[in-house]
């Protein structure tokens, strides 16, 4: 899909039998930031709270930074109310220090990712969108200090959602409005690399493609019921949905 298409808020004529939404996470999928970000957000954390929470051993895997804050904060003792009052003074300081802090030279794209992307952007029957936990000002920071922000016009983020299962009817609704039709379910694929990630697909009949690229096992990525488990997205070619070349 042409980028022009998404600013100008319509996407080129698709297939008849609809356009294939293709919906990526960023942490573990696309891209590692290393341990710079659990340094910063932790910065934010105690700035506003007082406390980091539990921090050491907390799994941020596929949930949203909203979520992660309400997780620790309460965690540590504060009351829900009293964290929410603060979240988005929170969101402001943590997406400040990422903005100035976050080192592009700790950071490295996944296996494959470049030229995937590339690749699915010049089909006219593909939309591209982010479903991440990411706050948004923050995942646009992460991919564009590697160049990939331009590729996705749109996407769900964590922005106010607690649970990740939350975000896929947030992109579907989206996508719909820039394609300016339905989009079935069966054509829209969820890719990322954490059990979450795919149980939040799963919970809305949409198709999962999950990479061991993060933290989490093949063997685990199955057993949540993802439809396909990569090693990286350089095997993406081997999922003929909508990655394999007719």
């Amino acid at each position: 899909m042409a980028l022009s298409s998404v600013a100008e808020g319509t996407v080129p004529e698709a297939a008849a039998e609809g356009p294939w939404l293709v919906l990526f996470d960023i942490d573990g999928t696309l891209l590692s930031c290393g341990p710079q970000i659990r340094a910063i957000f932790g910065s934010a954390l105690e700035e506003v709270y007082g406390t980091t929470g539990p921090m050491e051993g907390y799994d941020f895997a596929g949930r949203t930074d909203h979520g992660i804050v309400l997780d620790l904060m309460t965690a540590a003792g504060l009351e829900r109310r009293r964290v929410l009052e603060r979240i988005a003074a929170f969101e402001e300081l943590y997406v400040g220090r990422l903005a100035a802090r976050l080192d592009a030279a700790e950071m490295r794209l996944m296996p494959g990712v470049p030229d995937l992307l590339r690749d699915v952007n010049r089909r006219a029957d593909v939309l591209l969108g982010l479903l991440t936990g990411n706050f948004e000002r923050g995942a646009r920071v992460k991919l564009g200090r590697v160049g990939l922000d331009d590729y996705f016009g749109f996407g769900a983020f964590g922005d106010g959602a607690v649970d990740r299962s939350e975000l896929p009817p947030r992109a579907l609704e989206l996508a719909r409005g820039l394609a300016r039709r339905s989009i079935a379910r069966e054509r829209v694929l969820v890719i990322g690399d954490s059990v979450l990630d795919v149980r939040c697909a799963r919970d809305h009949g949409l198709r999962s493609i999950a990479v061991a690229t993060g933290f989490t096992s093949r063997r685990e990525l199955r057993e949540a019921g993802a439809h396909h488990v990569l090693d990286d997205l350089l095997d993406a070619g081997r999922c003929s949905e909508v990655f394999a070349r007719p």
